[in-house]
């Protein structure tokens, strides 16, 4: 939740309470709400209790999301009484899934005002109009020219497409968000110029796929700042990294499948336009598994891939995600899964647990495996990435000197600070933790770059000092 500070006006804008649960793209969405909300003249609260409306933006992926949005759907309603549900949960069918079985949402809360599903900003505005009628006050329809964010200052989420060509047997986005449907690319640059000009100096990059960026256009031109630029992966950062460069920012990459294409990109990163990090959703290694998750990838081609990206990058950072416990897969396939960690060196890795899904076609396979089997094959793989407290952390190395910046909510000082480097996406890879200084040294605000040395590690954390 977030709220704005509406210049003064003879009439209260009516106040709307916002909770944004979910992914990276999710919180776009909210985004794009909130800047039209207060494009309109709304403001937003904090508190479900006083507003004249709540929204809620939901997450539909796996069971504890689902719970988590129904919980929150509910907390909303017990204290206010007025909500409008949106976000992939709003797209999500009910128990039955047959037809007329409705949506989920509408059956465990019947008195919502309304229910959309993901990147649905226009409906979202047209439910909150019928409900909390919009002001008419031109001072408060101004907003700031990157629109409302939800990210500190310093960073913001940059959405490149919608939808997803893939049918992975687990996964339900597609049924959700619907095919790739890439934006404009003078669009992305203009908003990405924006962010920069706002003073964002680190910009991630995301989608459902970032790699497939204007498959469903045909890499057609397009135009921006006056020249024609093609609508593929390749082109579109090396803009970004352009202009990241020229505002001394730093431009991550999320959700990059390892298609060949993508090595075009690691020359970029050994330049020093992009940071050399990427976010890498393999899923699992063992051939067989990954075929019946209907992955666009095998084991065999990936070490060869991370083999090549490390020689024309050698100081890249891969981060990915894994599933433990797929229906069927055998102690033998998870034991592969195992080997490949350790042979692929991945740099920051993540696990889940397989979470059955009605609408997915994984839930039908054979071979199912009990809860307690799938919770267990996830231990294992906690901590496997080479920042783990018994491995050497991943670069910036040991003993190395690296530039991060502060993302405390308190400046640096006395006390030592937090801060994270290009190895360190927000919110899902760990952190540097700066011991107190020794000498009287210059206080940092948060969101400011500076060089840390580092000297040890801390859990999955790195420890460094100035």
């Amino acid at each position: 939740m977030t709220d704005t500070v509406s210049p003064t006006s003879t009439v209260a804008a009516p106040r709307i309470g916002f909770v944004s649960l979910g992914c990276p793209k999710a919180l776009t969405d909210s985004e794009l709400i909130l800047t039209q909300l207060s494009a309109e003249g709304y403001s937003t609260s904090k508190t479900f209790e006083g507003a004249d409306l709540v929204i809620v933006n939901t997450c539909g992926f796996i069971d504890d999301a689902v719970r988590e949005s129904l919980d929150t759907i509910g907390e909303a309603l017990a204290e206010n009484g007025k909500v409008i549900v949106t976000g992939c949960l709003g797209a999500k069918g009910g128990a039955d899934t047959g037809a007329g079985s409705g949506n989920l949402v509408r059956q465990m809360h019947p008195s919502v005002l309304a229910v959309t599903g993901p990147h649905a900003t226009q409906e979202v505005m047209d439910a909150v109009h019928k409900h909390v009628p919009k002001p008419h006050d031109p001072f408060v329809d101004l907003v700031p020219p990157a629109g409302i964010k939800l990210t500190p200052k310093h960073y913001a989420y940059l959405k490149i497409s919608e939808g997803c060509n893939h049918r992975c047997s687990f996964c339900i986005i597609p049924s959700m968000r619907g095919d790739l449907v890439s934006r404009p690319i003078g669009d992305v640059l203009t908003e990405a110029q924006r962010l920069f000009e706002g003073g964002v100096k680190e910009l991630l990059v995301i989608s459902q796929d970032t790699s497939a960026y204007g498959v469903d256009v045909k890499y057609r031109t397009g135009f921006w700042d006056g020249k024609p630029v093609r609508t593929r992966m390749l082109d579109l950062v090396a803009r970004l990294g352009e202009l990241a460069k020229k505002h001394g920012a730093w431009v991550r990459l999320h959700y990059v499948y390892p298609y060949p294409h993508v090595d075009e990109v690691l020359p970029l990163m050994a330049e020093g336009l992009v940071l050399p990090y990427l976010d890498v959703p393999f899923q699992h290694a063992h051939p067989d598994v990954l075929k019946r998750m209907k992955r666009p990838a095998s084991g065999e081609k990936t070490l060869e891939r991370l083999l090549e990206w490390r020689k024309v990058c050698p100081q890249i950072v891969v981060r990915s995600t894994f599933i433990a416990g797929f229906p069927g897969e055998t102690e033998s396939e998870f034991e592969y899964l195992l080997d490949f960690l350790k042979e692929a060196q991945i740099d920051r890795a993540g696990c889940f647990a397989y979470s059955p899904d009605g609408r997915c076609r994984g839930q039908s396979a054979h071979g199912a495996l009990p809860d307690a089997l799938r919770d267990e094959r996830t231990r294992p793989l906690h901590g496997r990435g080479r920042s783990g407290v018994d491995d050497a952390p991943a670069t910036p190395d040991r003993a190395s000197t690296c530039r991060c910046w502060w993302t405390m909510r308190r400046p640096w000082g006395r006390k030592g600070g937090v801060g994270r480097s290009y190895a360190d996406a927000p919110e899902i890879d760990g952190t540097v933790q700066i011991l107190p200084p020794t000498k009287a040294s210059r206080t940092l605000k948060v969101g400011e770059f500076a060089k840390a040395r580092i000297v040890g590690t801390a859990g999955h954390d790195l420890v460094g000092n100035r």
